[in-house]
């Protein structure tokens, strides 16, 4: 009995070594190592030129996963869980990982929305101002910059949110429901916003609110700690966005191209939609990166507290801890 279970100890032992020298050499080998998971919502900006031209896989010096996701909500859950390092979100969900302490760090600006988010009513609805949106379904996906925009333009007109039958919907699914005629109106992006725009008429738009103060833009987000042990790939990501922001701004017809192929539209359609946002050159992102966007987190953050969204805002030194410039200075040296 001793014998055999001495043979069966040394041979436990044996298996339990080989498992850990496996884990060391292959399982257990943090991927940060060699590999960077990218979360996109496919939002009309230098992400999709980068993604069509393929600069990811080419560039980045590492293996590359791009994982497509429908909300910024989304995004927030997959860094939360490791599944992703980088992503791409609106600054309400920004705003929303960093009052859930999130460990990200905001570190670039993808775009500053304009027209790109509209409210649209259907033509029938009777609905021309903010006013006649009172006792309307309105739907919008809730905890983006649309939900956002939307309940601050509520605000601004007086018009309470329990006046409304406000409605949490992804993009297809708000036109899905607007085709049905279940709702009244809806504050969403493109592509979807085109669909809406064929029969529906503009009520605000995101463009409007900006001159009011109310500044949304989406901005991308890496894991606190995949920067820390890749700050060169985040750097590198950061020249790539740069490139294509200088085809945007320079070279909008190739930015088009690149666009409508990727997302499968109109090439007319892309160049439209490129108009609807405003994209930084480097002097650009810095400024705002290290001047404006914890100021606008922050307000965003103070402004759901009141919605009664989330419970509590952290001080605006967080929001200053959460954004960097780093990564801009150090690519367009």
């Amino acid at each position: 009995m001793k014998q055999n279970f001495r043979k069966f100890s040394a041979l436990f032992l044996v298996l339990v070594l080989a498992v850990l020298s496996f884990a060391a050499c292959s399982g257990g080998k943090n991927k940060d190592d060699n590999s960077v998971t990218i979360g996109t919502l496919d939002l009309v900006n230098g992400d999709l030129i980068a993604q069509y031209e393929d600069w990811y896989a080419k560039e980045l010096g590492v293996d590359v996963k791009i994982i497509r996701f429908d909300s910024g909500k989304d995004i927030n859950s997959a860094i939360a869980s490791g599944g992703i390092d980088i992503g791409q979100e609106g600054t309400s969900p920004a705003a929303l990982a960093i009052a859930n302490d999130i460990d990200v760090e905001v570190f670039w600006v993808a775009d500053v929305i304009g027209s790109a988010e509209t409210l649209v009513a259907k033509k029938d609805s009777g609905i021309k101002t903010i006013k006649d949106l009172k006792g309307k379904k309105v739907a919008t996906p809730f905890a983006s910059t649309a939900h956002y925009s939307l309940l601050n333009a509520l605000k601004q007109n007086g018009v309470a949110e329990t006046d409304v039958e406000l409605l949490d919907l992804q993009p297809d699914d708000i036109f899905a429901t607007w085709q049905r005629n279940d709702i009244d109106a809806a504050y969403v992006w493109y592509p979807v916003l085109d669909n809406l725009l064929a029969d529906g008429v503009v009520v605000t738009d995101s463009a409007q609110l900006a001159e009011q103060g109310v500044i949304t833009a989406d901005v991308n987000v890496v894991r606190r700690a995949y920067a820390e042990a890749h700050p060169e790939v985040v750097q590198k990501f950061v020249e790539l966005q740069l490139r294509a922001n200088d085809i945007i701004n320079k070279q909008p017809d190739i930015a088009a191209q690149d666009i409508s192929k990727k997302l499968e539209i109109e090439e007319a359609d892309a160049a439209k939609q490129l108009k609807s946002f405003s994209y930084l050159d480097a002097a650009q992102q810095i400024e705002q990166l290290d001047n404006v966007f914890a100021q606008v987190l922050k307000d965003t953050a103070d402004f759901l507290v009141e919605q009664k969204s989330i419970k509590s805002a952290p001080d605006l030194e967080t929001f200053q801890s959460k954004v960097t410039s780093e990564f801009v200075k150090a690519a367009s040296k």
